[in-house]
């Protein structure tokens, strides 16, 4: 679509007073090279007309107590090893505008395929400022007096849940809070294994070589009525509840599966991201902002799964859940590295299908002073990792939203069809 976005605004928002100039640690996590990446997500609010100066003025507030993320990512000497040089140089920010637009007629942005992207995030920062900010953010104010915001986060220091609570803190300020209800938590000593340190320490082997194909996208949406018959129907069927994720994971899995149709001993996997923030003992500190989680991986050849009713691959995933106190302690004292294995590192190939769930973060109960978020949008990292993501449907709908990259245009309307009929039906 096209729309006239204008910039007309932008520079480095700093902390609103000063700050400790200190380095500090990050975790063994946040130092994984897999996390040497960046997030990008569009933020999408009905009402907000003077969203630009309000977002600005409490996201200086909030560099305060989140001052780290006001610093800069550096290498430590001779170690090579990720730290964060609290330096104060500030948050990108900028402000733009689309007057003459307005966001019902393009109906929210909806249509993610469609967005215009490169122009609602901010764009590279200029080589005068000298400096590559953590947070990088624009605003954009439409004509009907909503808004767009366009976030890049720094994945290393924050995972998810830390981006939505900073987000969160910068709400709460905007909203005239005196200072955020959660106090933030550096705490990334949580982690402190030789093996680990160790292993990020030897020099990184070249990155693999990435796939040819090319992965279409896909929405699907499932009404919360239909998800609430499917966990009725699992616990009748099995005495026991079930996740609203573990549903939606368990049927893109097997419809996935099914429209590839793998040779009958190709090993499948399922990858996703666990919390690890309350099995730790004692736990994470409330305020915790940095990565804390791990991959649980399932494997299963293709034929068994095929085979698998929705009931019984929930089953299966609940199962592996289980195992996650004690896969992750294992992984803390490097009991992996005695056999080479890198969990983080699963396979990139087109076998593996790895699953988000957005819903529990954070970013939909973000609210500026004009309410949350119409939508939420997750921006595709790559478009040859098999990926979906879990959301909530648009407001005012009630229910899920399934965004995926995961199969080719071959097997693409293969997979649509196996996905209604799998989520449309009983298992």
């Amino acid at each position: 679509m096209t729309i006239s976005i204008i910039r007309t605004k932008q520079n480095l928002v700093k902390p609103f007073k000063n700050t400790p100039c200190t380095t500090l640690e990050l975790s063994a996590i946040d130092k994984l090279p897999a996390l040497r990446c960046n997030a990008k997500t569009l933020h999408v609010f009905k009402h907000g007309p003077e969203a630009t100066r309000v977002i600005r003025e409490a996201l200086s507030k909030a560099l305060v107590p989140y001052y780290p993320l006001a610093g800069r990512l550096i290498e430590s000497k001779p170690e090579g090893l990720l730290q964060i040089q609290c330096s104060g140089d500030g948050a990108w920010y900028v402000e733009a505008c689309a007057d003459d637009c307005n966001l019902e007629s393009v109906n929210f942005f909806d249509d993610v395929e469609s967005i215009p992207y490169h122009d609602l995030l901010p764009g590279d920062v200029p080589e005068v400022e000298g400096v590559d900010p953590l947070v990088k953010m624009q605003v954009t104010q439409f004509g009907c007096g909503g808004f767009v915001i366009g976030l890049i986060f720094c994945h290393s220091i924050c995972d998810g849940l830390g981006a939505a609570q900073f987000l969160n803190a910068i709400a709460e300020l905007a909203r005239g809070f005196d200072k955020p209800t959660i106090e933030p938590v550096w705490h990334r000593h949580f982690f402190p294994s030789p093996q680990i340190l160790q292993q990020q320490q030897q020099p990184q082997l070249p990155p693999p070589l990435m796939p040819q194909y090319k992965l279409q996208h896909a929405n699907i949406d499932i009404p919360i009525i239909q998800i609430n018959k499917l966990k009725q129907e699992f616990q009748q069927v099995t005495g026991h509840n079930c996740s609203s994720f573990e549903i939606v994971a368990a049927g893109t899995w097997s419809s996935r599966t099914k429209a590839i149709n793998f040779d009958s001993n190709t090993q499948v996997k399922l990858v996703f991201f666990a919390n690890c923030r309350q099995i730790l003992e004692p736990p994470l500190p409330n305020g915790f902002y940095g990565n804390c989680f791990f991959p649980i991986t399932i494997t299963s050849s293709s034929e068994s799964l095929k085979e698998k009713s929705l009931f019984d691959i929930v089953k299966l995933i609940q199962a592996t859940k289980a195992k996650l106190p004690i896969e992750f302690n294992k992984y803390l004292k490097g009991e992996h590295l005695k056999n080479g294995e890198d969990p983080f590192a699963p396979p990139l190939t087109y076998t593996t299908l790895f699953i988000s769930e957005w819903g529990r973060l954070g970013f939909n109960q973000v609210d500026y002073k004009w309410g949350p978020p119409i939508h939420v949008v997750p921006i595709q990292g790559s478009n040859v990792i098999p990926a979906g993501i879990v959301g909530s449907l648009p407001l005012p709908n009630k229910g899920f939203r399934l965004m995926t990259w995961c199969v080719e245009k071959e097997h693409h309307g293969s997979f649509i069809h196996h996905m209604q009929g799998v989520m449309m039906t009983h298992a």
